[in-house]
């Protein structure tokens, strides 16, 4: 008989890569309030009860706690709606892990530092700017003092899921691209670590299915920039020479983009290479393979 997992807010990026990771293996239960797929089910995880009683009905083996707003301008202007769906809701998946007594897996971020160091790694102690960054650091806080048994790992600048569930950096270029630009402004002031979505998903397989929990540091190998990301982008779709790239500081969006942001997002693997579990590959082979499949048609 498979072991069971229930995966809320699994609509987006993440969780599609999620689904496609664990449903040969497990029995899975997905859900999310936005029902954009035929293996998705509805589901408000920020009503606590409704939460509390699908998931003991479904009496799974694992609680995957995926989704949260990650949209950092809407979290300044939306500060009640975004704790309440990036925080308190995870205190309630502590809640019903606990009382069911299975592990929670809790996705946390890169962005809960501050910028001012280059490198982190899971000792460094988290310092966050603004709304989002506070919501995630919070629900962190509370998983890793509450819950009895968690892997909590933490991501950097995502990609994945293609034109329809990508609202991230990789997305904004190519829509820029195929919307005919010739010219891209790029911030060269702004260092991370881009994570894989499929990477990411597999990673975790590999930690459950060798029972290794806790807090995890997980993005692609190789610590790099806004810059050489969307130089990266150019060249693998060969228009290097047929669209320029302007370099610019952040205040450049300001207007835009006004949401506290720190500089470097960088993060270090170190306790997933100390396990040799470390399966996620360098940032430049994860973005070659995501166009590749998610946007062929771009080649």
């Amino acid at each position: 008989m498979k072991e069971k997992i229930f995966l809320s807010g699994v609509g987006g990026m993440l969780g599609e890569a999620f689904y496609e990771v664990f449903k040969i293996k497990y029995e899975l239960k997905c859900t999310d309030i936005d029902v954009n797929e035929d293996w998705l089910e509805y589901l408000d995880f920020c009503d606590s009860s409704k939460y509390e009683l699908s998931v003991e009905k479904f009496n799974p083996n694992y609680l995957f706690h995926i989704g949260a707003f990650t949209d950092l301008e809407f979290c300044e202007k939306n500060q009640s709606n975004t704790f309440k769906t990036n925080t308190d809701s995870v205190k309630t998946a502590v809640n019903i892990c606990n009382k069911l007594n299975i592990p929670l897996l809790y996705i946390s971020t890169a962005g809960i530092f501050d910028g001012l160091k280059e490198f982190y790694d899971e000792d460094d102690v988290p310092k966050p700017m603004g709304v989002y960054a506070v919501s995630k650091h919070e629900a962190e806080k509370f998983v890793l003092q509450n819950c009895k048994k968690f892997l909590i790992c933490r991501a950097g600048w995502m990609m994945g899921g293609g034109p329809k569930k990508d609202k991230k950096f990789v997305q904004k270029i190519l829509k820029q691209i195929k919307d005919g630009r010739k010219e891209l402004f790029i911030v060269d002031d702004k260092f991370g670590t881009p994570t894989y979505t499929l990477d990411f998903a597999r990673n975790v397989k590999a930690l459950i299915d060798t029972n290794n929990f806790g807090l995890y540091n997980m993005a692609c190998e190789g610590n790099t920039s806004r810059l050489e990301v969307a130089k990266e982008i150019l060249k693998i779709l060969n228009l290097e020479k047929n669209i320029k790239i302007t370099k610019v500081k952040s205040d450049y969006f300001s207007k835009t983009f006004f949401a506290q942001r720190p500089n470097s997002e960088n993060l270090l693997n170190r306790k997933l290479n100390e396990k040799d579990l470390n399966m996620m590959r360098p940032w430049r082979n994860t973005l070659k393979e995501y166009l590749k499949k998610c946007y062929s048609d771009y080649l």
